[in-house]
């Protein structure tokens, strides 16, 4: 009888051990779909943006260079910060951040508050970048962690596809002779300008913010402290391996990966705009909307694919087939650009996880601090729509987009001169 409530009990502890790591597990994928939440708005507030603050393309474009400087900036320091503090503590400060930069710019919506707000809202992201895959894996299992990342990546993309989607909602609630349909619609409307009625996304991004912030602190995980010997050793390594020709290559893919994602995401709906007189805060805001969808949708069937062919075969054939979009969408009618530009969003949507893929087995150890590298290379979202606005305010929107072909260019490239020790399936 002893044995037999022995093993009831075993079964018992380990039953709730399991219901708890699922539940824990849940809410570090609901962290993925936060993330792009914040992360993807950028773009379709573009234009409304430029029309409220009154400015200059290039000027504009500093917003986006704020948030993704963030990344170059604090993405190898978060790294040694989760190895002193663990993974928890470095996400409650990251929501932390990111409650603040929002708040910031909910209570003084102007340019330059807007500028620190973002600075300090894409901190915050980086860091839960850093911190996230790791207790990924810890909690879920090692055999469980490509799942659970592909589920987050999925769930990164519904965020980017139902934010667009969220603004326009909240804009047309809230325009003048609309009556508020509930409570929250009728709450923003008094908290926010008639004229900065797009504001109001930031009051949900700083409640969104301050209530993660409240559940992982009552949130109890279990984390893993490395000793101080392997953090000087990880630093060692990263001065190491940044001689490497090919970690400096890989490195610039990702940069150029990113940078052709925002520099698309964030001119979208101003380009629309500019040469095909498609408003905003509507139709823009769809269109980019689709764009995410249908990367999101390219991932799933990026999933199928990498079990047939070689990763290097995708990326050439899907990054050839970015180019053609890209080039129809820029150069074509109205109707083909409303169809192309949300279809590049399908074909771009495999690269992140080759390049990172090919990159980790290009090389026989160090793997930590290579992503750590990797990772840095987010600031490429930085400076390509930056560069994109200086010459627009010059040679025009359509000129300044065009420059998105040289990281295309360049990711087609890596199909051809990558030789990962493992293949990559």
């Amino acid at each position: 009888m002893f044995v037999q409530q022995a093993k009831f009990c075993s079964l018992r502890v380990n039953k709730n051990f399991h219901l708890r790591s699922k539940l824990l597990v849940g809410i570090i994928l609901f962290v993925f779909f936060v993330i792009s939440f914040l992360t993807n708005i950028i773009g379709p507030l573009v234009p409304d943006i430029i029309d409220t603050f009154n400015l200059s393309l290039s000027m504009a474009a500093f917003l986006p260079f704020s948030f993704f400087l963030a990344y170059g900036v604090m993405s190898i320091p978060s790294g040694f910060l989760v190895e002193y503090i663990g993974e928890k503590k470095v996400m409650v400060l990251a929501f932390f951040i990111s409650f603040c930069g929002a708040l910031i710019f909910s209570i003084k919506p102007n340019y330059l508050f807007y500028i620190l707000s973002l600075f300090l809202i894409g901190t915050g992201m980086a860091m839960l970048q850093v911190s996230i895959n790791p207790l990924l894996r810890n909690i879920g299992g090692e055999k469980e962690f490509a799942f659970n990342s592909v589920l987050g990546q999925l769930l990164f993309g519904l965020a980017s596809f139902i934010s667009p989607l969220i603004y326009s909602y909240l804009i047309t609630r809230l325009s003048v002779g609309n009556e508020p349909s509930n409570f929250i619609i009728l709450f923003l409307k008094k908290i926010t300008f008639a004229n900065l009625r797009w504001v109001s996304l930031y009051w949900i991004f700083a409640t969104v913010s301050f209530l993660m912030c409240v559940t992982l602190i009552f949130t109890n995980f279990p984390e893993k402290k490395k000793p101080v010997r392997e953090n000087k050793e990880k630093l060692n390594n990263y001065l190491t391996i940044i001689k490497n020709p090919i970690v400096i290559l890989y490195f610039f893919g990702i940069f150029s990966y990113v940078g052709l994602e925002q520099g698309v995401a964030t001119w979208i709906s101003k380009f629309l705009e500019t040469y095909h007189s498609i408003d905003p805060q509507i139709l823009g805001a769809k269109i980019i909307s689709y764009f995410w969808g249908l990367m999101t949708l390219g991932t799933i069937s990026g999933l199928f694919l990498l079990k047939l062919i070689d990763s290097r075969k995708i990326l050439i054939f899907f990054t050839s087939a970015s180019i053609i979009s890209f080039v129809l969408a820029v150069f074509g009618p109205q109707n083909v650009s409303l169809i192309l530009f949300p279809l590049i969003g399908f074909f771009i949507s495999t690269m992140w996880s080759i390049i990172i893929s090919l990159a980790l087995n290009s090389m026989s150890r160090d793997h930590g601090a290579f992503s750590g590298i990797l990772v840095s290379g987010i600031i490429g979202g930085a400076v390509f729509p930056l560069i994109i606005g200086i010459i627009a305010d010059f040679a025009g929107l359509k000129v300044g987009i065009t420059l998105l072909l040289i990281p295309l260019l360049f990711i087609l490239t890596i199909g051809f001169w990558s030789n990962p020790i493992v293949n990559n399936r």
